[in-house]
């Protein structure tokens, strides 16, 4: 029922669909991904950002005072270091540029810059409205806000370059959290469902979607709010990683065919 939802797939009930005016796009589609790995995740880990830098996995948490961001052991899913996010904040994506990482937090409109790999805040910036998440595409940051629109942020000054409208079957698609870049496209969580979109960075069109309904079965999780969230990719090795909030276990995964697209 919910990949129909996300795909405008279906009428409502005794609702005469209108006369097409033109051919409706084919749906995107649907994947579901092959487990190449499991690791241990922290079970007190409430996820909002995952990446893979340099070959070190980053994270980030939410709640307000238990927001924190960390360098992780993938093997053993062991935190290496931390820092805590400032005043009990709550957190949310992290993006790597240079030799920072830059964070958001869910109100207030307030980021952060943080050293790589020690993780000693460095700086702040501003921004408008929701920060859930934050990729770049090598030119620019990505920023989700929980809307619709992504924001492309200038990392010189972090002010809108431009912004991109998402769509799946013309209908706007929200709740877009999570994100990263893969192989020219925007991946992304849609928050409170199992799924992943892929994003066509010129267009905002969803491309496909990858249907996680069996890591979240495995994951076991029984709180409404431990949903699926956290992508990385590791560029060099070319490795997909995805867990969710309070989940025991991180995943690497590879799509059908062995390709990421």
């Amino acid at each position: 029922m919910l990949l129909a939802l996300l795909l405008g797939a279906s009428a409502a009930p005794h609702q005469a669909a209108p006369a097409p005016t033109a051919v409706a796009p084919a749906p995107p589609p649907v994947v579901r991904p092959e487990l190449v790995h499991a690791y241990p995740h922290e079970r007190t880990a409430f996820t909002e950002g995952l990446l893979i830098a340099d070959s070190v996995l980053y994270e980030s948490t939410g709640r307000e005072g238990e927001s924190v961001i960390r360098q992780v052991d993938l093997p053993t899913g062991r935190t290496v270091r931390q820092a805590v996010v400032p005043d009990g904040l709550f957190g949310e994506g992290i993006v790597a540029w240079g030799r920072e990482l830059r964070s958001v937090t869910w109100h207030g409109g307030r980021g952060f810059r943080w050293s790589r790999p020690a993780l000693k805040r460095t700086g702040e910036w501003r921004y408008q409205g929701e920060g859930w998440a934050m990729t770049d595409d090598g030119h620019h940051i990505i920023l989700s806000d929980g809307t619709p629109r992504l924001r492309f942020l200038d990392p010189e000054t972090m002010r809108v370059a431009r912004t991109l409208d998402v769509s799946v079957n013309g209908r706007p698609l929200k709740y877009l959290n999570e994100l990263e870049y893969i192989d020219g496209r925007i991946w992304a969580n849609v928050w409170m469902t199992p799924y992943i979109v892929q994003i066509d960075p010129a267009t905002g069109q969803v491309s496909g979607v990858i249907d996680l309904s069996a890591l979240v079965a495995r994951a076991g999780v029984t709180d409404r709010d431990s949903v699926a969230n956290g992508i990385a990719f590791d560029r060099a090795k070319h490795r997909i990683f995805v867990t969710g909030k309070n989940w025991p276990e991180l995943y690497e995964i590879r799509l059908p065919g062995g390709t990421a697209r």
